[in-house]
C-alpha cells in the first residue's frame, strides 16, 4: 500500500493544441422497457470557457459545442446512492478539457434526480452494471459523434456504489446473499427482506470487457466480493480509499472494505490512501449553495483541502489513463 501523494502532478495540458473547454449536453438513453436513463456528455471543444445550466444549478460548459478531435478515449462515471451526473463534473471536465470524451450516468435505480423507490432493493446490485453497458452501447452505436471515438479505449470511473458498479463491470460476480452483512439499519429494510425471502433478482450482474481500466473510491458492499468473487478482474485497476470513511458511519462503506478489496484482487492495484479524509471528499467541491444544503456531504475534517485534493485526484486520474488506455498528451 503507498500513501497519497502529496505533490500536485505537472500541469494537466501543456500544449496549446488542447480544447479550450468542455463541451457539455445532456441526452436520455431509451432502454428495452425499462426506464430512461439521463446522461451528460462532456468533450473536447475549441470555444471558450461558458456555463451550463441546469434546473437547480450551474456547470462549468459549453452547452452543444462540436467536439474537437478523432480517436477519441471514453470514460463512464458512476455515482453513488443518491447521487447523480454532476458529482463528478470536476473530474468530467478535466478529462474532457485533455482529450476524453466522459459519459456521467444518472442510475436510473438510485438517483436522487429521480424515483429512488427501489434504491435499498437488490436490484441495485444488478441494474447498475447493465446501466454502464447500456451508455456503452449508445455512445459506440448511437451517438451522433460515434466516428470520433476509439472503441478500443475505454475506461470507468466509479465512487461508493459507483465503484461497487465499476468492479463488476469488470468482471466481478458479488454474492449477493452476504448483504445481509448490512440488514442491521432500518433503511436496508426492502433488501433484507428479499433476502429472507429468498427472492434473489433474476437478472444476472452484467460484466462489459470493452471496459479497459477503472479508477474505483471508496468502493461499497465490500463484504460481498471475496478472492473467488474478484477472481476474474484483471484490468489495469486505480483504487482510492478515504483514511476515515468509518466514522461517517455509512453502513455500506468501511476503509476496511477497500483493504480487503485491495488484498484479494488478482492484480496489482494503483493504491491511494487519503489521509484525514472522509467519505464524501471523493464528491466534486461544493458551491455555497449546496454546502448551506448538504453540510454532512459539504463539510471535510479539520485541515483537509478538497479544493487541493481534487487538483491531485484529477491529476492521478488523468494520468493513469492516459498511461493504460495509451493515450498521447496533446
Amino acid at each position: 500500500m503507498r500513501l497519497f501523494k502529496t505533490a500536485v502532478a505537472a500541469a494537466l495540458c501543456l500544449s496549446t493544441a488542447c480544447a479550450d473547454a468542455a463541451g457539455l449536453r445532456l441526452i436520455k438513453v431509451q432502454s428495452d422497457g425499462g426506464p430512461p436513463m439521463q446522461i451528460a456528455v462532456w468533450s473536447p471543444c475549441a470555444a471558450p470557457a461558458g456555463e451550463f445550466q441546469l434546473k437547480t444549478s450551474t456547470l462549468p460548459g459549453t452547452a452543444d459545442c462540436p467536439v474537437v478531435g478523432d480517436k477519441l478515449p471514453l470514460v463512464l462515471i458512476s455515482h453513488g446512492f443518491r447521487g447523480s451526473f454532476t458529482g463528478h463534473h470536476d473530474t468530467a471536465e478535466t478529462l474532457a478539457d485533455a482529450g476524453f470524451v466522459v459519459v456521467a450516468v444518472n442510475h436510473p435505480v438510485d438517483t436522487g434526480a429521480g424515483d429512488m423507490s427501489r434504491a435499498d432493493t437488490l436490484a441495485v446490485l444488478v441494474e447498475r452494471s447493465a446501466d454502464i453497458k447500456r451508455a456503452i452501447d449508445y455512445m459506440i452505436d448511437a451517438w451522433p459523434d460515434r466516428t470520433k471515438l476509439d472503441p478500443g479505449k475505454i475506461g470507468f470511473f466509479g465512487f461508493s456504489r459507483g465503484g461497487y458498479t465499476g468492479l463488476v463491470v469488470a468482471g466481478a460476480n458479488p454474492d449477493i446473499r452476504k448483504a445481509t452483512a448490512f440488514c442491521d439499519v432500518p433503511y436496508r429494510k426492502p433488501s433484507c427482506e428479499e433476502l429472507q425471502r429468498n427472492e434473489l433478482p433474476a437478472q444476472a450482474v452484467v460484466h462489459d470487457p470493452r471496459v479497459k481500466a477503472m479508477v474505483i473510491a471508496d468502493p461499497a458492499f465490500g463484504p460481498l466480493f471475496d478472492r473467488d468473487a474478484l477472481k476474474d478482474v484483471t484490468i489495469p485497476t486505480q483504487l482510492w480509499a478515504s483514511e476515515l470513511s468509518g466514522e461517517d458511519r455509512i453502513t455500506e462503506i468501511n476503509p476496511g472494505y477497500v483493504t480487503a478489496i485491495n488484498q484479494v484482487l488478482p492484480i496489482k492495484t494503483d493504491y491511494h490512501v487519503v489521509p484525514n479524509a472522509g467519505h464524501f471528499v471523493f464528491l466534486a467541491p461544493c458551491s455555497a449553495t449546496l454546502a448551506a444544503k448538504l453540510p454532512n456531504v459539504c463539510t471535510d475534517r479539520p485541515g483537509f483541502d478538497r479544493v487541493a485534493f481534487h487538483k491531485e485526484l484529477n491529476a492521478d486520474i488523468l494520468a493513469f489513463f492516459r498511461k493504460q488506455l495509451d493515450v498521447h498528451q496533446p
